[in-house]
């Protein structure tokens, strides 16, 4: 029902930047917070950024500084803007959306989008 794609992923050099970006569609009558998560080859997934409707955001120690989450509530879209990029930050990143379902009664979802891989290297 509801339907969570991300894009913006590729390989960037040590140093450099990435847009990522993430929409959600389908059967939504509102989106609570937006997150992005990250999984590295051999690791748990962790969580990187996330930010709620109003806008409040939270980020990994490791990523503080150096990437900024964004939304645009009317596009159902959010975004990681990564600056500053280091081969540690090479992962796997998944978007994903909590929100309440267009329907009677009303029902809640959290949906991930199936991930778009980002790869730091020279």
């Amino acid at each position: 029902q509801v339907q969570v794609v991300e894009s913006g992923g590729g390989l960037v050099q040590p140093g450099g930047s990435l847009r990522l970006s993430c929409a959600a569609s389908g059967s939504i009558f509102s989106i609570g917070s937006m997150a992005w998560h990250r999984q590295a080859p051999g690791k748990q997934r962790e969580l990187v950024a996330t930010i709620t409707t109003g806008g409040s955001t939270n980020y990994a120690d490791s990523v503080k500084g150096r990437f900024t989450i964004s939304r645009d509530n009317a596009k159902k879209a959010v975004y990681l803007q990564m600056n500053s990029l280091n081969s540690e930050d090479t992962a796997v990143y998944y978007c994903n959306v909590e929100g309440i379902l267009a329907m009677l009664p009303p029902k809640r979802f959290n949906s991930w989008g199936q991930g778009t891989q980002v790869t730091v290297s020279s």
